[in-house]
């Protein structure tokens, strides 16, 4: 089994936050949308996104922790594991989340940090529309999916 360590920040200005990572992981970021960045890192496997901050929150904050999984069955073996362990859990099937079609379930942990186990993306909702990286992203409300 493959994982990926998954980390979700809040940011206030995402074009400075995406051009501070990539100059951090010398990589470009494999999404980049209005209100969303992620960079897909093989060496550390990490999955870092980061959400525009849409006041609610305060920025430079963290907005959940997650492990992401190959397949789906992984998924569905986190769901049995967490409910033999007695933990309350949210499952969510075929989610619209991160610009992705994706399952998952989600766990808090005892001092409410938010950890989430999904499967890679199921379908990339919009692969057309990916801002070009030499343009700052027009500012927008941040996506609730992730947060």
């Amino acid at each position: 089994m493959t994982v990926r360590t998954h980390v979700a920040l809040r940011v206030a200005d995402l074009a400075r936050s995406v051009n501070f990572y990539r100059a951090m992981f010398q990589t470009e970021p494999a999404k980049y949308k209005t209100d969303y960045a992620k960079f897909d890192l093989e060496n550390p496997g990490l999955n870092l996104t980061l959400n525009l901050s849409d006041g609610e929150f305060a920025r430079g904050t963290l907005s959940h922790l997650g492990i992401q999984v190959q397949t789906l069955e992984e998924v569905k073996t986190a769901i049995a594991r967490f409910k033999a362990a007695g933990f309350e859990i949210l499952e969510e099937r075929e989610n619209e989340c991160c610009y992705a079609l994706m399952d998952k379930v989600w766990v808090t942990d005892p001092d409410g940090n938010r950890w989430e186990v999904f499967a890679l993306d199921i379908e990339d909702l919009t692969p057309e529309d990916n801002i070009k990286i030499d343009e700052a992203p027009p500012v927008a409300a941040a996506a609730g999916c992730c947060g």
